[in-house]
C-alpha cells in the first residue's frame, strides 16, 4: 500500500511541474494595456511578482484599492492587437471579412458582437511591466 501512495505522490508531483512548466510571462501589452478597474483577480494575498508570472498572470502593485494580480488581456495575432474592447478603433465596415481587414492592415477579432471587428493596431512602444 505504501508503494502505492508514493507512485501517486510522485504523479502529482510530476504534474504539477508540468503546469509550472507550461505557464509562461503574458506579453507586456497583454498586462499593461488592462484597465486597472477592470483587472479580474489571478492570486492571493501576498503574492510576489515571480509567482504571479509563473501562474501566466500580470502583477502591477502601482494602482492601489485593485487587484496587483490579475488575468491579462486576451492573447491576439500580434502584440499590436491586444486592446481592450473600449480601446478599439473601428477600421472596416460591418461584416468585412478577415481577409479584408487585413488588406487594410489591421486587426480583427470576432469574438465580441457589437464591437468593431476589424480595428486599428496601436504601437507596442507603449507596452511595460
Amino acid at each position: 500500500m505504501a508503494t502505492r501512495g508514493t507512485w501517486l505522490l510522485v504523479t502529482l508531483v510530476m504534474a504539477g511541474f508540468c503546469v509550472l512548466a507550461l505557464a509562461e510571462k503574458p506579453s507586456a501589452c497583454r498586462c499593461s494595456r488592462m484597465d486597472p478597474e477592470h483587472r479580474k483577480n489571478c492570486g492571493f494575498p501576498g503574492i510576489t511578482s515571480d509567482q504571479c508570472f509563473e501562474n501566466g498572470c500580470c502583477f502591477n502593485s502601482s494602482v492601489k484599492g485593485v487587484p496587483w494580480c490579475y488575468d491579462p488581456l486576451p492573447e491576439q495575432e500580434s502584440d499590436q492587437c491586444v486592446m481592450e474592447v473600449s480601446a478599439r478603433k473601428d477600421c472596416g465596415f460591418p461584416g468585412i471579412s478577415s481577409e479584408e481587414c487585413a488588406e487594410r492592415n489591421c486587426c480583427f477579432s470576432n469574438t465580441i458582437p457589437q464591437v468593431p471587428w476589424c480595428f486599428f493596431p496601436q504601437s507596442v512602444q507603449d507596452c511595460h511591466y
